[in-house]
């Protein structure tokens, strides 16, 4: 086993942590409080290759693996999550179910300029009434001649208001359950495809999240994405990566949460000393650090098996679980650990507190892991 960075490793991680105190750390409250979106430092990751990273070279990516994915993620995430999660999304989500499941063609179309950065990806599987449960599906696609008709709205789509390019399931036969379901790619300004509410969020409130809307919305045949009816198998395998990407997201904003603790502990003084100098105090963040650490390894373990063309639904969903939830314990005790201060806008604690609930829920609740690692276990 090896458990050291590599040296070519270490240097996307300093590029990376650069980038993000450079250019994301001075305007962390500004895009919060305001909700921008900053698409113009994600048009800048991708003259730095990071939004096409898992891509290779030929298709205008950097061609690099999910060690590498999840190192980058999590950078980002240490000082900003939303633009973690906006390249995330747009990397293992959209971008990554086109190259894995599109024929030549759709690669040649799709891919390039979304892993160039020339685009924007967002992708749809969550409607008001399919969230845990996507298999109940009720956005419908016929075939209409050289067209599919797409009618239904898909909610919680990340980049659903900037997005170019949006990959979105749709029922195709509805007498086929699971294997009823196909996936399409729809282009921004396609006829009758539109984006509707722009969701006003606990946390990561400087990514684009809002809802989708398809309107006997008229998709090309040849947008067919993979096999008729095999989109939500494909999208349940898109989502061992997209996991992976979480479990980044999650430990990236913990460790931020976490050396924002660190710092002012060793700063804020009471009763003539550092309250990094009382037990109480010292305890806290000793399991914060134990528990990133273990996190953190869930999360590479899973991210090496991808890499070696390993299944990992179990590991995937087992670093998103321990992930998430350690993330949030984290941020409950950074904010504690500044005590009143905690609890303004003033200090980072208030904003990895919001942000970081985001991790138990999208891309799967914590039930929903769980029931998933269960399922695998039991199978063995």
């Amino acid at each position: 086993m090896e458990f050291s960075y590599s040296e070519e490793l270490l240097e996307i991680k300093r590029t990376v942590r650069d980038f993000a105190e450079c250019e994301i750390r001075s305007h962390v409250l500004e895009w919060d409080e305001q909700q921008i979106f900053p698409r113009d430092v994600l048009q800048k990751l991708a003259g730095l290759g990071f939004m096409g990273v898992l891509i290779p070279a030929e298709y205008g990516g950097a061609g690099l693996g999910y060690v590498e994915y999840v190192t980058i993620v999590e950078e980002l995430s240490r000082v900003d999550g939303s633009i973690g999660i906006s390249v995330a999304a747009h990397n293992s989500l959209c971008t990554g179910h086109i190259y894995s499941f599109g024929n030549e063609e759709q690669r040649q179309k799709f891919v390039l300029p979304l892993a160039k950065g020339e685009k924007l990806g967002a992708w749809s599987l969550t409607e008001p009434e399919a969230g845990s449960d996507a298999a109940g599906t009720q956005t419908v696609a016929q075939l209409d001649g050289n067209y599919w008709i797409l009618n239904g709205q898909k909610t919680f789509t990340t980049h659903g208001s900037y997005g170019d390019v949006c990959v979105a399931m749709a029922v195709t036969d509805k007498s086929a359950g699971h294997h009823g379901i196909s996936a399409f790619i729809l282009e921004k300004g396609m006829p009758g495809f539109s984006s509707g509410k722009k969701e006003n969020k606990l946390g990561l409130r400087a990514s684009d999240t809002s809802t989708v809307v398809f309107e006997d919305c008229r998709v090309p045949k040849e947008n067919l994405l993979g096999e008729p009816g095999n989109g939500f198998i494909d999208a349940l395998k898109v989502l061992d990566g997209g996991r992976i990407s979480i479990a980044a997201l999650a430990i990236g904003m913990a460790q931020g949460a976490y050396e924002a603790a660190l710092q002012y502990a060793k700063q804020r003084k009471q009763f003539g000393r550092p309250i990094a100098d009382f037990q109480a105090i010292q305890f806290k963040l000793a399991d914060m650090a134990t528990e990133i650490a273990a996190a953190r390894l869930l999360t590479y373990r899973a991210a090496w098996m991808k890499d070696q063309g390993m299944q990992t639904t179990e590991q995937s969903s087992m670093a998103k679980l321990y992930a998430g939830e350690v993330a949030v314990r984290v941020a409950n005790e950074c904010v504690q650990i500044h005590g009143g201060y905690g609890y303004i806008k003033e200090y980072p604690a208030e904003k990895y507190y919001r942000d970081v609930k985001l991790c138990t829920i999208g891309e799967g609740t914590s039930e929903i892991q769980r029931l998933v690692i269960a399922r695998e276990i039991l199978r063995q």
